[in-house]
């Protein structure tokens, strides 16, 4: 299988995509029809010449909304069992 090429064009506005519209990687990628590991790599390298460094702070930013991500999508399946159950609950109180 060909390795498929992408225009500097093309790989500068994907990272701007991630850079300066904050869109995540992964959904970014996807939208682009890349893998997210090809973007990852263009965006590091974007990092390297600008001179921005992935500081330790960084990673832990990204852990942090990793962890709250996890968090909120677990407390959104509760609230929907809940509601669930509630209207289970009220449709069996009211005959």
């Amino acid at each position: 299988m060909a390795r498929k090429t992408y225009s500097r064009e093309f790989r500068e506005s994907a990272v701007k995509m991630v850079t300066e519209q904050h869109r995540p990687l992964p959904e970014a990628a996807k939208n682009l029809g890349v893998q997210a590991g090809t973007l990852r790599s263009w965006l590091n390298a974007h990092r390297r010449r600008s001179g921005v460094a992935d500081t330790a702070e960084d990673k832990a930013l990204r852990k942090r909304n990793r962890e709250l991500e996890a968090e909120n999508q677990k407390l959104r399946l509760e609230r929907e069992i809940l509601k669930k159950a509630a209207a289970f609950f009220a449709k069996e109180q009211h005959p």
